[in-house]
């Protein structure tokens, strides 16, 4: 594997990769999962801290993964805290991909070209080690089960999972709906995984493309050629005169 740790992102996307076909489920979520999970790791890393709603570079120091410094010196240059709402919907998507090739360059799964309907080429991804994504979800069934507060990395990786929509993909079925429920709630067990959480569900609602409430109101429409101008409202005595 190449690594004795895996990142969050990593971890999640183990968790999102379907054994049997070799696809991920929730691809249009995952990719802002990704984007939330890759937060959760620099503010574990130290180089992130939270600040209300946004995100603020607290030590511009690269860790050293690539994925991750790309998106710290990101942050870096907004020079001020951002709101994680504004950062998980901005134009980064295609993480999804990104995190597939970088498992693959790290030993974790290996791609298996094929075609869709025979002439479409098309890509699956089998995990080399299945080992690991029994470990991973391993510790989240543990902490549904026991109802012990799991530790940051698994709260946070939890919280993410029930944003991206993997409950359904985890623990299906009606049988699976009271486990679904639990890891809802294990949110609230990571401050900053239930700040990204929130933000990866705000943008999938539409709240990130709602317009701030303390901006300027837009001035008012000026008359062009050939329409007519609005006429003064006339009250009390001017209106009087004008009837005379």
């Amino acid at each position: 594997m190449g690594r004795s740790r895996r990142t969050i992102p990593e971890e999640l996307l183990l968790l999102a990769l379907d054994p049997a076909t070799g696809t991920t489920a929730q691809p249009q979520s995952l990719d802002l999962g990704l984007a939330g999970a890759q937060l959760v790791e620099l503010a574990l890393a130290g180089r992130i801290a939270p600040d209300g709603d946004r995100i603020a570079v607290v030590m511009p120091r690269p860790t050293g993964d690539p994925t991750l410094d790309s998106a710290l010196e990101l942050l870096r240059r907004r020079g001020s805290p951002v709101r994680a709402v504004h950062w998980i919907g901005g134009p980064r998507l295609g993480l999804r991909q990104i995190y597939l090739a970088h498992l693959e360059r790290c030993g974790m799964v290996h791609a298996v070209a094929g075609q869709m309907c025979g002439v479409l080429p098309t890509t699956r991804y089998q995990a080399t080690d299945t080992e690991i994504s029994r470990e991973i979800r391993a510790r989240l069934d543990s902490a549904i089960r026991t109802g012990v507060p799991p530790d940051p990395r698994t709260a946070a990786l939890a919280a993410l999972a029930h944003a991206v929509g993997l409950g359904k993909h985890l623990y299906p079925g009606n049988e699976g709906r009271s486990s679904r429920s639990r890891l809802r709630d294990l949110i609230r067990h990571d401050p900053m995984g239930g700040l990204v959480a929130h933000a990866v569900m705000d943008v999938q609602n539409g709240v990130a493309a709602q317009p701030r409430r303390d901006r300027a109101p837009a001035p008012p429409a000026r008359a062009t050629a050939g329409s007519v101008p609005l006429q003064p409202r006339r009250t009390g005595a001017m209106a009087r005169a004008a009837a005379h």
